[in-house]
């Protein structure tokens, strides 16, 4: 088998539109909750959400091509336009039949598909759509236009699981490189769906928090007084390597992907099983595909959304798996302070993995004011304040919608 590394990232999020404003952000403890700015929502029952900020798509993009494309795409291009800059590839010496794109979307074009149906209602029902509708809306065209933009001719495609489906994009793209089947894979996801659709149809589901007095404080995973995630969009991008690809042309390496798991729950739609038991087969999974033990781990980027059953059942699942063990493991939720950002979350956490590792740093779960007793509150949440830890191997967990449930590993480098 091949070994995997990381040799460029790229981020849009909403503490930072870049790899180092988001880690700057992150250990800093920042909120990116605020009241909502791209529609009105004054008949919402949650008015705030974590959204990207000046953000201009044409500083990655040239005008035409952005007003031919949706906010995912944007934040898409952004990120990886940012990664490859990082990576410090040389496209002249590249195979690119070798190098490919596997992005992750959950929702994809959304704002596009609102915006046309609005605007059939408003013509009174006469169809005049967009000829760019549906290549706007589609959820494969971000990676689409990351191949078009760098000339990759590999494998090109979108993996779709909900808030899994950026970390389904890594693994995927983790396998095909051990396997011998590429040098080079862009990977990562993104997401753009604060939208009055979006908003409105989680809001429907009782899924949000409605903390509109304090949106800084909305996102409180394992805080005994959470009440629901807090919507946000970006995107992460992943440039994954093959190890003597990388070495040979001098390039610098973040860290190895050693591995990922990927499980069913097989119970509910929307929640997690009340034991969490594909959470805890997931990282029972990742660990052994990546030939490391549950003592080798020091950190763990959980989903953490901030929902009442969800992070009692990811308790839970580590607390099974990890045993004694997960007393000595920082574990910490970063969408406290970016949001869930739903199909971009796994990639845009990987990061956080990726420069705790780096850095040594453990970023904070913010937001703790209350504990909760179902919880294990001898575990180390890493509550309000980052923590320094020599960390030399990290999981990074993202659970969808419909029970996809994903774990993948990093490791420092030796």
């Amino acid at each position: 088998m091949k070994r995997v590394v990381v040799t460029g990232m790229g981020a849009v999020t909403p503490i930072g539109n870049t790899l180092q404003a988001y880690w700057d952000g992150l250990v800093s403890g920042k909120s990116g909750a605020a009241p909502l700015t791209l529609f009105d929502a004054t008949y919402y029952k949650t008015k705030f959400a974590c959204e990207v900020k000046d953000f201009d798509p044409q500083d990655y993009m040239d005008r035409r091509e952005v007003r031919r494309s949706d906010r995912f795409t944007h934040f898409a291009m952004a990120s990886a336009s940012e990664a490859m800059e990082d990576a410090g590839f040389d496209l002249e010496k590249i195979n690119l039949d070798r190098a490919g794109v596997i992005w992750g979307s959950g929702i994809g074009g959304l704002k596009t598909l609102e915006h046309e149906v609005e605007t059939y209602i408003l013509k009174g029902g006469v169809p005049k759509y967009n000829p760019f509708m549906i290549p706007k809306m589609i959820v494969d065209i971000a990676p689409g236009l990351i191949s078009i933009k760098y000339g990759f001719r590999g494998m090109n495609y979108t993996t779709v699981s909900a808030c899994a489906s950026s970390s389904h994009a890594l693994i995927n793209a983790c396998d095909y490189i051990k396997l011998g089947k590429a040098d080079i894979i862009i990977s990562g996801g993104s997401e753009a769906a604060i939208t009055k659709t979006g908003l409105g149809g989680f809001n429907a589901m009782k899924a949000l928090s409605e903390r509109n007095d304090d949106p800084t404080t909305a996102s409180r995973p394992f805080d005994g007084e959470r009440d629901g995630f807090v919507l946000g969009e970006g995107a992460g991008c992943l440039i994954l390597e093959e190890y003597e690809h990388a070495k040979k042309r001098g390039a610098k390496i973040y860290a190895e992907v050693l591995g990922g798991g990927m499980t069913a729950d097989a119970h509910h739609i929307t929640a997690p099983h009340p034991e969490g038991l594909g959470a805890a087969n997931v990282m029972k999974l990742a660990l052994e595909d990546s030939g490391i033990q549950k003592e080798d781990v020091d950190y763990i980027n959980v989903h953490g959304t901030s929902t009442p059953l969800g992070d009692i059942a990811e308790t839970q699942a580590i607390k099974k798996i990890f045993g004694e063990s997960a007393y000595n493991l920082n574990i910490s939720s970063t969408k406290s302070m970016t949001g869930h950002l739903l199909g971009a979350a796994g990639a845009v956490e990987s990061i956080a993995c990726v420069m705790a590792i780096k850095e040594g740093i453990v970023p904070p779960t913010i937001n703790h004011f209350k504990n909760d007793d179902e919880l294990d509150n001898k575990l180390n949440f890493t509550f309000n304040k980052a923590q320094k830890r020599d960390v030399n191997v990290a999981l990074s967990n993202t659970f969808g919608f419909g029970g996809h449930n994903t774990s993948v590993v990093f490791r420092k480098m030796d």
